[in-house]
């Protein structure tokens, strides 16, 4: 056997379900076999595995045993020549194992393999080749002066970024994501070291090969795609204290005395540095979009009560009392940001429209709360709205900064505005559309680019050849590029031509029902599926948790009534304080709940309820995922109606 492919999962179904399809067509012509272990997934990730690739060899852990580990067990049973550790956030192209394993063939004293790797939109991924992590170098890394010089010699060394990308070169270290060994090189210096639980296991097994007298290439003839890439979670403290671990343990394990000392003491210094940017950087993603939108609104909201009551309710003199600036103006704003934040106003990426739309709601909740206020409280309607008109355009100044600072674009095309080209033959292409359409994502534009046919139909838009004047003239902010029409070289060849257009870039697999893509290493992107909406989208859950809190209190409030209209009142009241305090839902799955649905208190009602017994369990599945894609919050309410009514 000639090749022995193993990927280590952990909770990436869809990323895991696309690379093996792309695996599939890569060993076409070899004689390889391919592993799956999996480290106690809760995604269903295995199940899709047995039932869609059944060629592959499962081995499921029990609990998360880490990267080496798990590498470790499938490589002890193992029959190929060569040995590949494949990440499952990759997509390699057609040509990519043959290419390399010819590499090898003609290269004997190669210890490894690695390959050029790009990011979901088509960068180049600098870890695709590293230097050996020197006390120099790992300082440099950690502090941040690699990034600030990816091409100096003295401080780019860890990712070697003196060196050509586009050139076959030696290197020091190769990446885990994607590491060719033969199996004799493994038999002879060891596996992987379980003592790396992440990080580091393929900086010591590099070395080990390094000492044994290998040499270890960087491969540029061939590429593929690593979606979140090594820097996914490198502003994470969690991320500095685990690169912080494994640089310690190669140290202890590969130096000894003064060296050994010289290296921890540059570590140490760079991750006391590394940890606080990375704790300012946390807070600021975390919480500076809010920060912004308090500061900035408040101050807009005081000079708006001075102008207007000089200028048209205390014009002969006079002003409002402090404890309107004091307490009053303070709720009007945590009011609109509590009503922006249930709508999903502060998820990423951020999304202009739905912050409009949480500003209406909780304008419009003032404005009732206002008619209910004694005289002495009801300071002025008119100052609410026009807040309210200057909070919308703070929130939305605010939120195209953030694009800015995160994308490097002011003007982004907000979420009811997406915009995609799809690039497939017909077929393909219009089970995209309906992919999109489908996943509860709001969208204003689909236009089709045929792929080696002929089109007239009304949303053809264009031929690729002429993609830069399409993008001029649509504007598109979304590419889905159809897996099973366009090869996977082909793919990533046209995203070297999108690249400088900032788009994101998204594939649909061959027989998927699902578009997977990352427009950054930083975060995966949006993912469009037909099991993905409704209660799979956060905001939608916070809108689920505000009216099972919002109708519980009215039931409780009116007990007197409940008592009298609904129909065994005492268990409804006994509910009532359990979905007030989380412990239950209104309306919730059927049980037993799947695995890959999203997490929710277990419910008082459940949808179908009327079925009858014999078919519940033939339908349950099917009634759930439809109650979580479809959610609305007017079901829940119709629902619970009719169950208090004793209907």
């Amino acid at each position: 056997m000639d090749l022995s492919i193993v990927i280590v999962n952990y909770n990436v179904r869809y990323f895991l379900e696309q690379c093996l399809r792309s695996v599939e067509v890569a060993i076409k012509d070899i004689d390889a076999e391919v592993f799956v272990v999996d480290n106690a997934s809760s995604d269903d990730s295995m199940s899709m595995v047995r039932k869609t690739f059944p060629w592959v060899k499962c081995v499921d852990n029990e609990e998360n045993v880490g990267f080496s580990r798990a590498n470790n067990q499938a490589i002890k049973v193992s029959k190929g020549k060569y040995i590949l550790l494949l990440n499952p956030d990759t997509l390699v192209q057609e040509d990519t194992f043959s290419k390399s394993i010819a590499f090898m063939e003609d290269h004997p004293d190669a210890g490894g393999l690695g390959i050029r790797m790009i990011d979901g939109t088509g960068n180049f991924l600098p870890e695709s080749k590293r230097g050996f992590p020197t006390p120099w170098v790992a300082f440099c890394k950690i502090v941040g002066l690699t990034a600030l010089f990816p091409e100096s010699p003295v401080f780019a060394q860890y990712y070697m970024g003196h060196l050509s990308a586009d050139n076959n070169q030696k290197v020091d270290v190769l990446a885990g994501a994607y590491m060719l060994i033969p199996k004799k090189v493994i038999e002879e210096v060891g596996m992987l070291d379980e003592d790396f639980f992440m990080y580091g296991e393929d900086i010591d097994l590099s070395y080990r090969m390094l000492k044994a007298g290998y040499q270890n290439y960087y491969l540029a003839d061939s590429q593929i795609i690593h979606y979140k890439g090594e820097s996914t979670k490198k502003g994470s403290l969690n991320y500095v204290y685990v690169f912080y671990k494994a640089m310690a343990i190669f140290t202890r394990k590969h130096f000894s005395g003064g060296e050994a000392g010289i290296y921890l003491f540059f570590i140490q210094m760079g991750i006391a540095l590394r940890a606080l940017l990375a704790m300012v950087n946390r807070v600021f993603k975390r919480f500076g979009l809010l920060l912004l939108d308090v500061v900035i609104n408040y101050v807009s909201l005081y000079y708006l009560k001075l102008y207007w009551e000089q200028s048209h309710r205390f014009v002969e003199g006079g002003a409002y009392p402090d404890v309107f600036h004091q307490l009053v103006l303070p709720i009007y704003l945590g009011i609109w940001i509590l009503f922006v934040f249930i709508q999903g106003g502060y998820d990423r990426p951020q999304k202009r429209t739905i912050a409009l739309k949480g500003i209406a709601y909780g304008t419009l909740f003032l404005l009732v709360i206002y008619g209910l206020l004694s005289e002495e409280w009801r300071f002025s309607r008119a100052l609410i709205l026009i807040g309210a008109f200057s909070s919308g355009v703070i929130f939305t100044i605010n939120r195209m900064v953030m694009d800015w600072l995160e994308k490097g674009r002011l003007l982004q095309h907000s979420d009811s505005s997406r915009r995609f080209f799809v690039i497939g033959k017909k077929d393909e292409a219009e089970r995209t559309r309906d992919i999109i359409r489908e996943s509860g994502w709001a969208t204003s534009f689909i236009g089709w680019i045929p792929e080696g046919e002929k089109a007239d139909v009304d949303w053809c838009i264009g031929e690729w050849e002429d993609i830069e004047d399409l993008i001029s003239v649509y504007k598109p902010n979304e590419i889905v590029f159809c897996g099973k029409d366009v090869s996977t070289e082909t793919i990533i060849e046209r995203m070297a031509v999108l690249l400088h257009h900032r788009l994101e870039i998204k594939i649909l697999p061959p027989d998927g029902w699902f578009i997977i893509g990352s427009n950054s290493i930083h975060h995966q992107g949006d993912l469009y599926a037909r099991e993905i909406g409704g209660l799979f989208i956060s905001r939608y859950r916070r809108q689920k948790r505000l009216f099972d809190v919002l109708s519980s209190l009215l039931i409780l409030i009116l007990l007197p009534l409940s008592i009298i209209l609904v129909k065994d009142s005492a268990a409804v009241v006994r509910a009532a304080w359990k979905v007030l305090l989380g412990i239950r839902t209104w309306v919730g799955f059927r049980q037993p709940v799947e695995t890959n649905l999203p997490k929710i208190p277990e419910g008082i009602y459940m949808p179908g309820e009327s079925l009858k017994p014999d078919n519940r369990n033939k339908l349950k599945a099917s009634i759930n995922l439809q109650y979580a894609t479809r959610y609305n919050w007017k079901n829940d309410a119709e629902m619970l109606m009719q169950a208090l009514r004793g209907k």
